[in-house]
């Protein structure tokens, strides 16, 4: 049974402030990002394949995946798009879905270590050739809007690290996936552009290119400003990296860009948001709030969340919210930049590139009425 089609996918994002209620994002209330149907599959009758560069082929059952050690991990997904329609509208148009601040979850995520899958098939590549191989991923349950399938790839370095926290997710905040978020079987890879994470997962290749999809190789990459059309793109596409690892990025919840905000008896306003590390870079260390165009920043408080007390948190979000004095008035803006443990800081704005992926400006708010 297929829901959607390829003509009109499912691709929503929910109202940012209600995002932002909950440190773990539930079940129908993150976004939705196909590039064609959503497959419901027999679990009983679903195979995950094994092949390429290693020793032994493997057909794996879902029973054999839950059979294996499972491994639980917090991590946001995002797609590559989050916060395009800033790009597009702060500096120039770009091409893609008009995403704003919402495409983006936090949630908990269970599975075998892909890394542990790869030695149970028993790679057939030298640990110095680790950098220049790759595993592709892919789902063929359906045909997409720009191929017969959907794929995606990582290099062989990146899943074999022992810090690098890429698992066969078999379940999301500790139930069995959804049909939506890639039932029975998707791969998550924490810190990593959400077009990696491909869902319905059918096929698993160690390879050494990169996977041949056309969302891997003529999609989500941060082309130069020079790419101003997709005719300019196509000498692009095959001499730029693929997108990977998302940059830091913090974004206001609260208030709304063109809200009305009634100040307190002490004339000050709450500020509300998540902050997300660069790629495994995290834990998220400091969010900042300015409200005279970054010239002074003011400290927010970093919200703990006390179900994960305990859990690594590098490739989470942090919510925060602060509190600051404001004048009255129309036309105001606020700003946020967050800062991760690797130090890597939010810059006040981002390269224009034409897909419009990968934007990390510094969140805002703006054209707020403050009474």
């Amino acid at each position: 049974m297929l829901e959607y089609s390829v003509e009109e996918p499912l691709n929503r994002e929910p109202k940012v402030d209600k995002l932002v209620s909950s440190f773990i994002t539930g079940e129908g209330e993150g976004y939705d990002r196909n590039h064609g149907p959503i497959p419901h599959i027999n679990t009983e009758e679903h195979r995950v394949k094994v092949d390429g560069l290693v020793e032994k082929e493997l057909s794996l059952s879902i029973e054999d995946l839950k059979m294996m050690g499972q491994k639980t991990i917090i991590c946001a997904l995002q797609c590559a798009g989050n916060r395009r329609h800033t790009m597009r509208t702060k500096l120039k148009e770009v091409t893609g879905i008009d995403w704003f601040d919402g495409a983006v979850m936090n949630c908990s995520w269970t599975g075998p270590l892909l890394r542990e899958v790869l030695q149970k098939a028993a790679l057939k590549v030298p640990k110095e050739a680790y950098d220049s191989t790759h595993v592709a991923f892919a789902c063929h349950q359906t045909p997409t809007q720009d191929d017969q399938w959907y794929g995606a790839s990582v290099p062989l370095s990146r899943v074999m690290d022992s810090e690098s926290g890429i698992i066969l997710a078999l379940q999301m905040n500790g139930k069995p996936l959804s049909p939506n978020h890639g039932a029975p079987v998707r791969v998550v890879t924490p810190g990593i552009a959400g077009a990696r994470s491909v869902k319905w997962l059918d096929k698993i290749t160690v390879q050494e290119c990169e996977s041949e999809n056309f969302y891997q190789r003529h999609d989500y990459k941060i082309l130069p400003p020079e790419a101003e059309t997709k005719e300019d793109a196509e000498k692009w596409w095959d001499r730029v990296a693929a997108l990977q690892d998302m940059p830091i990025n913090s974004v206001i919840a609260v208030p709304s860009s063109d809200s009305t905000v009634c100040l307190d008896d002490n004339s000050t306003m709450e500020v509300k948001g998540y902050a997300l590390p660069s790629g495994s870079d995290g834990p998220i260390t400091k969010v900042e709030v300015s409200t005279d165009g970054g010239v002074t920043w003011q400290a927010a408080e970093l919200l703990k969340d006390s179900t994960t007390k305990d859990a690594d948190l590098k490739w989470a979000w942090c919510l925060w919210k602060a509190r600051v004095k404001i004048a009255k008035g129309k036309g105001i803006k606020v700003l946020s930049r967050a800062t991760d443990k690797s130090g890597n800081t939010q810059e006040a704005c981002a390269k224009w590139n034409l897909r419009g992926v990968a934007y990390n400006g510094y969140g805002e708010a703006s054209g707020l009425t403050v009474v």
